[in-house]
């Protein structure tokens, strides 16, 4: 599953990287996000404690960016909401 997430990780940045300017609030909160998500992922290959509440509730999160700027970047919202139904399959 975390091969999943990580192609989903990185389909996003493609459409990120292809798509016309970003506003900064966006490209925060999708920031935040990457980081929170490659924090789990660090932790769940060192098989360390649990997630913290930084990592929680990243499936909603994702799910909440991605209805936010649906309108404005319809390129980027069909990654985002696939990103969001990965991590809640894997109940994150």
């Amino acid at each position: 599953m975390d091969s999943t997430l990580k192609d989903s990780l990185k389909t996003l940045h493609g459409k990120l990287a292809t798509t016309g300017p970003v506003d900064e609030e966006l490209l925060e909160l999708l920031r935040q996000l990457d980081g929170d998500i490659k924090l789990l992922l660090e932790r769940r290959a060192a098989a360390a404690a649990p997630p913290s509440t930084t990592t929680y509730g990243l499936a909603e999160r994702t799910q909440e960016i991605s209805a936010k700027f649906a309108a404005q970047h319809p390129a980027i919202e069909p990654a985002l909401r696939e990103l969001g139904t990965i991590l809640a399959s894997m109940g994150i």
